[in-house]
């Protein structure tokens, strides 16, 4: 029960971050809201890699790069979604 709780708790506040109340003022659609929570979750799959890096031994590199990966991929897809690459 609680392990679900935590995902949810995630999907929660990673809409929120990405602007879930913007669509309700403005009468929009919620395309933006789906591509931003999915471009944290990408984030934060980086995020763990790297942390995992810190802990493993013996795949450290692995994770690294991929870690680095997710975030840069995380990144552009942010500069995408705001007009600005």
């Amino acid at each position: 029960m609680l392990t679900g709780f935590k995902y949810i708790y995630l999907v929660a506040f990673f809409a929120l971050l990405a602007g879930f109340f913007n669509p309700l003022i403005t009468n929009t659609n919620f395309d933006g809201v789906i591509i931003g929570i999915l471009i944290l979750f990408v984030g934060l799959a980086g995020g763990v890699l790297l942390y995992r890096a810190a802990t493993s031994e013996s795949k450290r590199t692995i994770f690294l790069g991929s870690g680095f990966a997710l975030m840069s991929i995380s990144l552009y897809y942010i500069f995408q979604l705001t007009g600005r690459a």
